[in-house]
């Protein structure tokens, strides 16, 4: 199969479609390494191309937060189930050769990465000959720019950004401020129920704290998570108006529907979890939004890493710098 199928020859360097192939090409290339090395004599040579290979986990982000959005916007939700599972299932499958591979496992390794080879293979063909085709006919080019610009969010498999692509301008409606005798200016401030803040403050308050928040309005749209360095789960720009319920993968969708329910039913406030992610203890909370009359707003969504916060022991109450 050709790197890059005639279709998308034409494309410019940088779309996010033309980069998505050129990570194909890699993924072929890493595999077909992976075949040759023998594990046996080769041990950190065969690691570390595996460990290239894992970062497929940004071109399934990259797929699950930003091409799937826009492909629901013109009302394809197709990718967003099926696909979605299909990369929980070769997720599962590189956790499985991970543990094979701690354990100096090698006699079960070569099957597993048989099965996840042709897992990847008959991805990359779905990609090929509907996914991304039936993208680049329903998406508009201010859609690829809108979301090459929050790709680098995410990240990419390639050793090396891609080409820069034109960013769409990211332009925010003006909000209404109200003036009050303070000792600086309420001039261009937000005024919250306790206080004024300039959005700029706003914006780095909320990135700067260790926990990850998503809202999500009454009508179970997505509009609001805040950026940081250190997510627990990756977001980005293309999650913005997304149905929540498109926004999880298959298996844990009706959970999440079943806790919109209750919450604007009423019967609950707040729902919660705790679990193990990447060697991470996360915990999870929902929270039901109302207003001063009890009418459902929405949900927040709060994920927080715990691991280091469990290990708290005793009191400190001095400062330890030096």
């Amino acid at each position: 199969m050709k790197a890059i199928p005639q279709y998308a020859m034409g494309l410019p360097e940088g779309h996010p479609v033309k980069v998505f192939f050129q990570e194909n090409a890699l993924i072929r290339a890493l595999l077909q390494q992976l075949n040759e090395v023998d594990i046996n004599s080769d041990f950190e040579t065969f690691f570390n191309i595996f460990n290239q290979l894992a970062t497929v986990e940004k071109r399934f982000a990259r797929k699950e937060n930003q091409l799937f959005p826009y492909l629901e916007k013109y009302g394809w939700t197709g990718p967003s189930q099926g696909m979605w599972a299909f990369h929980d299932k070769i997720r599962d499958q590189f956790r499985t050769i991970r543990d094979y591979i701690e354990q100096k496992d090698f006699f079960h390794i070569d099957s597993a990465l048989y099965s996840l080879s042709e897992d990847l293979q008959g991805l990359m063909h779905i990609e090929v000959v509907r996914l991304f085709p039936n993208a680049l006919e329903l998406l508009s080019e201010d859609d690829w720019q809108e979301m090459r610009a929050s790709d680098e969010e995410i990240g990419w498999m390639l050793s090396e950004a891609p080409t820069p692509y034109p960013p769409q301008d990211d332009t925010h409606p003006g909000e209404e401020r109200r003036k009050k005798r303070l000792p600086f200016s309420t001039d261009d401030r937000i005024r919250l129920n306790e206080g004024f803040m300039t959005g700029e403050q706003l914006n780095l308050m909320l990135q700067f704290m260790p926990v990850d928040l998503t809202y999500v309005d009454e009508n179970d749209r997505v509009v609001f998570y805040n950026r940081g360095e250190n997510r627990v789960f990756p977001r980005s720009a293309g999650i913005i108006g997304r149905e929540v319920k498109f926004c999880h993968p298959p298996k844990s969708v009706d959970t999440v529907l079943e806790i919109l329910q209750a919450f604007k039913q009423g019967s609950q406030d707040t729902a919660e979890f705790w679990i193990d992610y990447r060697e991470r203890k996360i915990h999870i909370r929902y929270f039901a939004i109302r207003d001063i009359e009890g009418t459902y707003k929405g949900v927040i969504e709060m994920s927080q890493d715990i691991t280091d916060i469990r290990k708290i022991e005793g009191q400190k109450r001095l400062l330890d710098w030096q």
